[in-house]
């Protein structure tokens, strides 16, 4: 069996953050959410694995490299134009040949792993399976009806009440996914959907089946659910310290930080996760927060917040619920009169 995952949008709903990074290299729990995806496959012993490209493709090549250091073999398909997920599964079919596959979409976070999913694939011998979860807010999601265990229906964010069960962005093929592909048509959006392919499944007699997720899944597209999911993550780390901590500091819950980071004079309340090199001083470092490689933060209060890259902050007042992109700067000037000085990309959210 071979793995897909779609690594391909655009991102628009974390912009501004997504104007200069792929939305799959985003780190929750710092660590790119596409690695995630990519380690998820592994474990349920997928190894050949093609990754579908965008405009971002250079900078997911350079980060994933060729899957040695995943333990898998990485192939790269540029799709062209995002053209809907059956678009993408039809521009990888070279790729794909004649083999069973495993897609998923490379902005979801599956807690708990998908290997339940792949062995009743097997076990089951369906020509699809789709992995969902329960959700209150049904409306907002593709979700499936089930008869008998079997996929009946699947309907796009439903107008009127259908089922609780979303699609975790999760789908087992046998190849005659590809001749559904080639009878559907693109849909009013100008795409060809996935949903309308298994839809052409159910419809012509083939076996579509369901699995239920064993625990949480987020699509993390939004600012809200990419710090809700970095929450998820860091409930499930291990306490480890491998860089130094002064004796003035307290250390509460469980942390990881990372070779080379410095804690002085600073109270760290876990879970956390400090990249390396990292630099703490004089500081609050609340629950739920992921602070990236090199940063530095000086007199400041920060919690529930992902903070990337390079990113220095000197006596912000406090930092709540925040996502700050690679090498930010928050400072407060020596200077008078003590204006605010800031760029602010689109979409940019400034509250003080």
């Amino acid at each position: 069996m071979k793995g897909l995952i779609l690594s391909g949008g655009t991102g628009t709903r974390l912009r501004p953050l997504t104007f200069t990074q792929a939305k799959q290299l985003l780190p929750i729990a710092n660590q790119p959410i596409l690695f995630l995806s990519i380690n998820t496959m592994r474990d349920a012993g997928i190894h050949e694995i093609g990754i579908i490209l965008g405009n971002t493709a250079a900078e997911v090549r350079a980060a994933v490299g060729n899957g040695e250091k995943f333990g898998v073999a990485i192939t790269y398909i540029e799709q062209s134009e995002p053209l809907g997920l059956a678009h993408a599964v039809k521009t990888a079919a070279p790729f794909l040949g004649d083999q069973s596959f495993l897609m998923m979409l490379g902005d979801n976070v599956i807690h708990g792993g998908i290997t339940h999913a792949v062995e009743q694939f097997i076990r089951q011998s369906s020509d699809a399976l789709v992995l969902a979860g329960p959700v209150a807010n049904p409306e907002q999601f593709g979700v499936i009806k089930v008869s008998d265990e079997r996929v009946v229906q699947l309907v796009e964010k439903p107008q009127t009440f259908v089922s609780h069960l979303a699609l975790c962005g999760v789908y087992l093929f046998q190849p005659i996914i590809h001749e559904a592909i080639r009878a559907i048509t693109p849909s009013l959006r100008g795409e060809l959907e996935i949903t309308d392919a298994i839809q052409w499944l159910v419809d012509n007699g083939y076996s579509v089946t369901h699995c239920l997720t064993t625990s949480w899944w987020k699509d993390t597209g939004r600012p809200s659910d990419l710090l809700d999911a970095n929450r998820l993550l860091l409930q499930d780390i291990t306490h480890a310290i491998e860089g130094s901590i002064d004796a003035q500091s307290e250390i509460i819950g469980p942390v990881r930080i990372a070779q080379g980071a410095v804690i002085k004079n600073s109270t760290l309340r876990g879970p956390i996760a400090i990249g390396k090199n990292a630099h703490i001083e004089d500081s609050y470092i609340g629950p739920y927060t992921s602070i990236g490689d090199e940063v530095q933060i000086r007199k400041t209060e920060v919690e529930y917040s992902v903070i990337l890259e390079h990113s220095v902050i000197d006596q912000a007042p406090r930092l709540d619920q925040c996502i700050l992109g690679r090498s930010v700067r928050i400072g407060r000037t020596s200077r008078k009169p003590r204006t605010m000085r800031m760029v602010l990309g689109d979409s940019s959210i400034y509250e003080w």
